[in-house]
């Protein structure tokens, strides 16, 4: 079992010199005592490299949020940025290795182009998924959604928390 609420700390412990450097805050939710079942070092590169990128691809001083939160039988880590944005066209292709949206921009952010597809790929091994909505001048959002673990549950209990 992997404790979401360490994971979100440690992901956050990790950017937060990128994001004191940039003038970012990065902040998030209250604790939520949330677990799942995996590695926890793989959950936390995969969420600091969300945090990472939304800190690389933001104005100086504009805020990232961490959140996280149970949505059927998932726990779904999301971060927002007030970024550049990505474009549709893009969207698809930016969880591949080496693919970088703005070449010029991501040498200048010292980027390798991995991260996406090292957290599309942790998503994969945690039978989970990772998704994106962004606009062109508004910001994007990354969820990672991995399957939530629960203690041994009624089947009444699960089909409740499923219906939610």
């Amino acid at each position: 079992m992997v404790d979401v609420d360490t994971v979100v700390n440690e992901a956050m412990d990790r950017s937060k010199l990128a994001a004191e450097n940039a003038g970012i805050s990065v902040t998030t939710d209250h604790p939520s005592g949330l677990e799942v079942l995996g590695d926890q070092a793989l959950l936390v590169t995969a969420l600091a490299n969300l945090i990472q990128n939304a800190i690389a691809y933001s104005s100086d001083g504009s805020p990232v949020s961490v959140s996280r939160a149970l949505r059927g039988s998932n726990v779904a880590f999301a971060v927002t940025d007030r970024g550049i944005g990505i474009a549709k066209a893009d969207q698809e292709r930016v969880f591949e290795r080496f693919f970088r949206v703005d070449k010029a921009r991501s040498r200048a952010t010292g980027g390798t182009g991995l991260g996406l597809a090292i957290a599309k790929h942790v998503a994969a091994n945690h039978n989970g998924s990772i998704s994106l909505w962004s606009k062109l001048g508004t910001g994007s959002t990354f969820t990672l959604q991995i399957p939530a673990y629960f203690e041994e549950e009624d089947d009444a209990a699960v089909t409740e928390r499923e219906n939610q």
